[in-house]
């Protein structure tokens, strides 16, 4: 799964796996379960992130190494948070293709960027009660600034407003372009338009996975390790990518 912060790629991503009944591997959640389980990844991860420094991609990846090794990944996952950058694309590449696989099918949820800093910044807070969260759009209060539960004012973080997010997105949309890029330019890349409701978001999604890669038994489904047969969908069938750059 490829997207933005904020295109929703986490929620699709969970639901799809409940629909086609694909284990949803979420390299953050990989993260924290490591963590908590004090593995030997888990520790080494730990020491980078409590630096505030990037998780090296040799962590990474030998997390969601280990991960894939696991029966229940057998005809593949659907992978989420990662790749983010081109080496990681790469990187993720030589390691499937070691286990005889190879990603079926690059799944981009394309938003513009003024609806990303929307969707981001539409977040805010009780003043007194900080677990007491809307969201403009998503979960707007009742009477606006002002807190449903105890009627306390609603203030907005500094990390979630406007500039604030427009100034990290300008960071973090070129890595994500480049992944995106090398997949097209692998003819796996599937895009769909994520400013559509969520439903419509879904259904295209499906239908991106449905015109994948064969599984092993038989079914359209895809898997993000094949078994060694790739395709892309149909350019006919392929939606446009929407630019939103």
């Amino acid at each position: 799964m490829l997207g933005a912060p904020g295109a929703g790629k986490g929620t699709q991503a969970a639901l799809l796996a409940e629909r086609i009944g694909m284990p949803h591997v979420s390299s953050g959640d990989l993260f924290r379960d490591n963590i908590k389980r004090d593995t030997d990844l888990g520790k080494k991860a730990k020491k980078f992130m409590d630096q505030g420094a990037l998780v090296p991609d040799d962590v990474t990846i030998a997390m969601i190494s280990d991960r894939l090794a696991k029966p229940d990944a057998a005809d593949g996952v659907i992978l989420d948070g990662f790749p983010r950058t081109r080496a990681q694309a790469e990187a993720l590449d030589k390691m499937l293709a070691k286990k005889g696989g190879a990603v079926a099918a690059a799944l981009y949820i394309d938003v513009e960027r003024d609806e990303l800093i929307k969707r981001l910044s539409g977040r805010w807070v009780c003043s007194q009660q900080a677990d007491h969260v809307y969201h403009e759009i998503a979960k707007p209060p009742k009477k606006a600034g002002v807190c449903d539960v105890d009627g306390a004012p609603l203030v907005q973080r500094d990390d979630d407003k406007p500039q604030t997010v427009a100034a990290r997105l300008e960071k973090q949309l070129p890595p994500m372009f480049e992944v995106v890029d090398y997949y097209a330019d692998r003819g796996v890349l599937n895009t769909v338009e994520g400013d559509k409701p969520m439903e419509a978001v879904t259904i295209a999604l499906l239908h991106c996975v449905a015109t994948a890669v064969p599984r092993p038994n038989g079914d359209t489904k895809t898997t993000a390790a094949s078994n060694g047969r790739t395709a892309a969908t149909p350019p006919a069938e392929r939606l446009a990518r929407s630019g939103g750059r």
